[in-house]
């Protein structure tokens, strides 16, 4: 235990070094960067296939279903390689195409099980008021599905947040690359590394949980 602690006080002594430090920040932007970018892709996308999937059009909801079953049954890493070295895509657009697929898909699935748990006697109601589909699908079925539907979309952005590790190896240089960079010149600081790169994780993600929490409770606070 005593030569863990001092092989990992050794190592944040080279850590917190300024340059290692604004060379790993850096790479804190990056990823968030590039998280976001996925977010937003991957929610459009995934909301509109989870409603093409719900509304049970036969051709639009067979395609959309065919695309949620082939992304969410292929490794996030292979799409990502697919689309770097078989589509020849930059790096970052690379990262960017891989995984905003795959999330879209797992984001259909929580935006079908949203709307499926809202009850058609909500529809109904709408209908008798003259409400016409989409008005109904947007502004009576949508916003109660959402509140519903807040828990399982951000733990999977927070997933997002954690994946974008996987994207240093075409060579984006987020915060895992520029980590293993450090490592390169200082084999010494691997422990404290790693447990540095672990901390920005749980801070990042803890902080979008507790906005996503706050977020919930003022929806409820809402329908009450």
């Amino acid at each position: 235990m005593a030569g863990f602690t001092e092989l990992l006080l050794q190592g944040m002594s080279i850590v917190l070094r300024a340059e290692n430090l604004r060379f790993l920040l850096k790479g804190v932007g990056v990823t968030l960067e590039l998280s976001l970018e996925v977010i937003l892709i991957s929610f459009l996308l995934g909301v509109a296939l989870g409603i093409l999937r719900y509304a049970r059009v036969p051709v639009l909801a067979t395609m959309a279903a065919t695309y949620v079953e082939a992304m969410r049954n292929s490794p996030m890493l292979l799409l990502i390689l697919a689309a770097h070295f078989a589509l020849r895509l930059t790096a970052w657009n690379s990262g960017v195409a891989g995984m905003s697929l795959y999330t879209s898909a797992v984001l259909a699935e929580v935006v079908r099980g949203g709307l499926n748990s809202i009850d058609r006697g909500q529809w109904e109601a709408a209908r008798a008021q003259g409400f016409r589909y989409v008005q109904i699908l947007w502004h009576v079925v949508l916003p109660q599905a959402l509140r519903r539907m807040i828990p399982p979309i951000v733990s999977q952005f927070i997933t997002v947040v954690k994946d974008t590790a996987y994207v240093w190896l075409i060579g984006v240089d987020e915060l895992t690359g520029r980590a293993k960079i450090i490592m390169g010149a200082h084999a010494e600081a691997v422990i404290a590394l790693f447990f540095t790169i672990a901390v920005v994780y749980f801070i990042v993600n803890y902080v979008l949980s507790a906005m996503a929490r706050s977020l919930e409770r003022r929806y409820w606070a809402r329908s009450f």
